[in-house]
């Protein structure tokens, strides 16, 4: 006898939704309260996800990063490609930080614990990570290739039949300089997964749910169909923009894009052919993490208030040149491939703006600056922060100034100076808003913020640190002026690389972050 298919009346839906979320959120806190990297645990450099068992993404935490949440929607699928469902065993997790298949970068580290039921997998719950080291040139982007980057785990099973792969965790654990951070952060990791397995079971059980494919196919295809809905009261036809990065060696990257409008079909193309080749530094951007940065901000001037899921998603349509700066394939370097990857809503934005005026921004500071400082205290020993970031002003809009210091568009928050000095021998001297940063117009840009510390370390210290924006500054739009631009010294000299700097105990380190453009017109 077939099984009817379930029909979920509109309160009952709801209250599964809104339990799946709370599920999803759960899922996080777990994670943040469990991990040893500052980075996750103050700054919420996270993604939490829950999958159906096709890897179709229904539901994410409110918690972490756009580039984290859309690159582990895809993640997914990769992995089961590997790992299909009937090669999987109870007790089963999966680990890999395969750049160009998840997030873009090896320090992200994702893992998937199936959730099992009556001996069946119903769904997965994912999780994406920034890890403090993974051994290898660490967070900067002076690295020539992925493998001078750090360790590369393929897909494959972290544990198995609920015990630890041994010669996986071993290979790990010999290969980073701090694995009592990769192996608390990789447990956490899994503890999360856990706490969502727990969490959604109980959901089952209550609303007498075999699975979630019925659900997630309810959900998945009115978020599509709302979206298709929305696009098609858009204006059809293509729009191009572009948009000019410089960086700290004085090189500078294009990116163009042309967005289409296909008011028959209800979807968006999003087209970046034109834009720069691929660079010998570890800034370029792969597919996955273009994509999650392009639908991020497609959807927020489209249908910011639809849930991000599989089907949301799937009307945007990505197309970007292979090899490209914003088409990475291996061994192309892409550690640092969020300065690009957080500059695209920038093109964007400009776009966009011809088809919804009231909804643009001008130019906003665009990635956030990220340091890292590695050396040796008086003992020997070795010490390494967790990438610590700091962000500078954002766009201005319609009717609304543009946020000051604000991690626009990763939500990334700073990690407080306590815990970063409380991490290293650093000591800072000030942490303040730029005034006057901000570009002028009908409403404001956002400020940048000036940052300074030094490290205390008589053996010498390295800094990884990746900037931009300090030559060309953010644009106004419709009228508005540009912010200022951006500058980065050491001992009050600019410096002028990308690669790892080498510095002695005392040298001051000088970050003044770019300001956001205006929007409009300055008022008469």
């Amino acid at each position: 006898m077939t099984k009817m298919a379930r029909t979920f009346d509109p309160i009952e839906l709801e209250v599964l939704w809104q339990s799946l979320i709370a599920t999803v959120n759960e899922q996080a806190r777990a994670l943040q309260r469990a991990a040893f990297s500052p980075i996750v645990r103050e700054a919420g450099d996270l993604a939490n996800a829950v999958f159906d068992k096709r890897g179709r993404m229904v539901a994410q935490a409110v918690t972490g990063t756009p580039g984290h949440i859309n690159s582990l929607a895809r993640a997914v699928g990769a992995i089961l490609d590997d790992y299909p469902i009937s090669s999987l065993k109870p007790g089963d997790i999966i680990v890999t930080n395969d750049p160009y298949k998840t997030a873009g970068q090896l320090l992200d580290v994702t893992v998937m614990c199936p959730v099992w039921k009556n001996d069946e997998i119903i769904a997965f719950f994912g999780s994406t990570i920034h890890h403090t080291d993974v051994g290898g040139y660490g967070i900067g982007a002076g690295a020539r290739d992925v493998f001078e980057e750090g360790l590369w785990i393929p897909i494959c099973r972290l544990m198995i039949g609920g015990e630890r792969n041994h010669d996986v965790w071993k290979f790990i654990l010999s290969n980073v300089r701090q694995p009592d951070h990769m192996a608390g952060d990789l447990q956490a990791q899994m503890a999360s997964g856990e706490v969502g397995a727990r969490r959604l079971l109980a959901l089952c059980e209550q609303h007498d749910l075999d699975d979630i494919e019925e659900l997630s196919d309810e959900i998945i295809e009115r978020s599509d169909a709302a979206t298709r809905a929305a696009i098609r009261e858009l204006p059809a036809g293509t729009y191009k923009a572009s948009a000019e990065l410089d960086l700290a060696d004085g090189s500078r990257i294009h990116i163009a894009c042309a967005i289409t409008v296909d008011t028959d079909k209800g979807e968006i193309l999003v087209d970046y052919e034109g834009s720069s080749g691929a660079s010998p530094y570890g800034i370029n951007v792969v597919r996955n993490y273009t994509h999650a940065y392009t639908t991020f901000a497609v959807r927020a001037v489209l249908n910011p208030d639809l849930p991000n899921n599989y089907g949301s998603l799937a009307p945007i349509l990505v197309e970007a040149p292979v090899g490209s700066i914003v088409n990475a394939v291996s061994p192309q370097p892409c550690t640092a491939r969020h300065v690009v990857g957080m500059f695209l809503p920038n093109a964007l934005l400009k776009a966009l703006a011809q088809i919804r005026p009231m909804q643009a921004m001008a130019e906003g500071a665009g990635a956030v600056w990220t340091m890292q400082v590695s050396g040796t205290y008086d003992d020997g020993s070795p010490f390494i922060t967790s990438m610590f970031t700091y962000a500078g002003g954002v766009g201005a809009r319609a009717t609304k100034n543009g946020l000051s210091a604000c991690s626009y568009p990763t939500g990334v928050s700073a990690v407080p100076v306590e815990v970063v000095e409380a991490s290293a021998p650093i000591r800072f001297f000030r942490k303040e808003l730029r005034l006057g940063s901000g570009g002028k117009g009908h409403t404001m840009g956002g400020l940048g913020q000036t940052v300074e510390f030094t490290v205390d370390a008589p053996k010498g210290w390295q800094l990884n640190a990746v900037t931009s924006r300090l030559a060309v500054p953010p644009e106004g739009i419709f009228g508005g002026e540009a912010g200022e631009s951006g500058n980065f010294t050491v001992n009050d000299e600019s410096v002028r690389t990308q690669a790892r700097v080498a510095l002695k105990s005392g040298d001051r380190v000088r970050l003044d972050l770019p300001g956001g453009g205006g929007y409009g017109a300055v008022d008469s």
